[in-house]
């Protein structure tokens, strides 16, 4: 029924289930008041607008008086873009109480809704004046700035959110995808380390400027972070995590694994970060325990395409190719839109002597990530060993069209061209690739030694020589 169902309590899962019960009972059942906020909250939460609805009709059934309801009524009738419903609503509720703060915040929900974001954050402050507990205020007109796309503004207002609530998790969330945007994230740095000098005991301080440093690449400063975070509360399975992807960012997957280990001592067993150890061992070329792990994963989320890919990649990297054929495929099968798939896929038939299925999964690769030039190389050396080389030009020309400034496109075209005999082509598109980058002129000998040797083209490279 929704994605939080196992988060409720057992009296709000009787609560939900008596609700439904009515409904498809077409019944009656009394509920207290507090019961149906809950109810419509419940809904809410989990976008179920059309179902918070209906709650709220029931609930105005048996309390028609009752603005707390006529203004949920309202907020999710704004939620489903019926605005002039629900303003009609909030009308109603300012004839019975004209001085409830939630008239100008439920009017700024509205014109959010709307995407009226300067009347929106005109209503949210006129709530704030009228409410004591302002960091949902805050956080609301946070993100009507940003939805405005002015975040620095949004920035300023997620920082009153959390400095009033530093365990707002949503607030958090936005103000770390402002700072993306902004590049304000050093900028950023003092407002959390003050936290941090406020309560140097506070897990929640540590690990908040653990992620502004992570959000920064700071990765040094940011373990730092999380260890004084689980330090103080060593069951902080959230710090372990973000811990051990700091270790990795920083190439210590040794230690990544062992904080990997203690998230999961201190939580329930996790299909992700079991994943994550799998790819760790994998980096560390510890195939039987990274096979280990990826199938802890699967065991505990059958669906979990990287998973089965992770598992795929360590038998490819065994040479163990027909058996890597089984794993991304079925990675494949749960995840069809990702190009890395099918480019390992296609690597992994070609390497068993599968020309066509290798041909096909590359050719599926570039519908789903043209811009990669990868493929179309690793693609076009297909053609270009069967002696195809007009047939390995004419998809590389393919690629340029839609990457005209890739220079290692035009060196293998050079190459193409000058195995098909088309020389004065082959030297056209070695100018261009010159031009683009001198520099990896070395890859087109890397890749094919024997014509470092002709005369002509070192004559041409030189000329571009600086």
């Amino acid at each position: 029924m929704n994605d939080n169902f196992d988060e409720l309590s057992g009296e709000e899962l009787d609560l939900i289930a008596k609700f439904e019960q009515m409904l498809e009972t077409n019944g009656s059942a009394f509920f207290d008041l507090s019961d149906f906020e809950t109810i419509i909250d419940h809904y809410a939460n989990n976008f179920n607008y059309a179902q918070a609805l209906k709650a709220c009709d029931v609930a105005i059934e048996q309390y028609p008086f009752s603005t707390e309801i006529l203004v949920d009524k309202a907020q999710v009738l704004a939620m489903l873009g019926a605005f002039d419903e629900a303003l009609s609503i909030v009308e109603d509720v300012t004839q019975i109480n004209p001085d409830s703060a939630d008239i100008p915040l439920t009017k700024g929900i509205i014109f959010n809704q709307k995407g009226d974001f300067g009347a929106a954050i005109d209503y949210f402050k006129q709530a704030a004046e009228l409410i004591e507990d302002r960091d949902d205020i805050y956080f609301n007109i946070g993100l009507s700035y940003q939805s405005w796309g002015k975040f620095k503004a949004a920035l300023k207002y997620y920082k009153k959110c959390l400095k009033l609530n530093m365990e707002n998790e949503l607030a958090l969330q936005e103000l770390l995808y402002c700072i993306e945007i902004t590049g304000e994230g050093e900028n950023t740095v003092p407002f959390f380390q003050e936290f941090v000098d406020a309560d140097p005991y506070s897990p929640m301080a540590w690990f908040n400027l653990g992620l502004v440093y992570g959000r920064i690449a700071d990765y040094e400063k940011a373990v730092g972070a999380y260890e004084y975070a689980t330090l103080i509360k060593p069951d902080f399975p959230a710090a372990y995590v973000n811990l051990a992807n700091s270790f990795v960012y920083l190439g210590e997957f040794t230690k990544a694994i062992e904080a990997f280990m203690l998230a999961i001592e201190h939580s329930e067993p996790n299909a992700d970060i079991y994943c994550n150890v799998g790819e760790c061992y994998e980096k560390l070329s510890q195939w039987n325990l990274s096979h280990k792990y990826y199938q802890k994963a699967i065991d505990l989320a059958p669906d979990m395409d990287e998973a089965w890919f992770g598992i795929g990649v360590i038998l490819d990297l065994q040479g163990k190719w027909m058996e890597a054929v089984h794993y991304y495929r079925k990675a494949i099968s749960f995840y069809s839109e990702n190009p890395d798939y099918w480019m390992a896929l296609a690597a992994a038939e070609y390497q068993m002597g599968n020309i066509i299925s290798s041909v096909e999964a590359y050719e599926q690769a570039s519908v789903l990530a043209p811009q990669n030039k990868d493929i179309w190389l690793n693609w076009s050396i297909i053609l270009y060993e069967q002696g195809n080389y007009e047939g390995a030009a004419d998809l590389l020309m393919n690629a340029v069209e839609l990457q005209p400034d890739e220079a290692e496109l035009y060196y293998r075209l050079c190459a193409y061209c000058l195995a098909a005999g088309k020389y004065k082509q082959a030297y056209n598109y070695l100018e261009n690739a010159l031009i683009l980058d001198f520099d990896k002129h070395k890859l087109l000998f890397d890749f094919f030694p024997e014509l470092e040797s002709q005369r002509a083209l070192a004559r041409l490279i030189d000329q571009y020589r600086k």
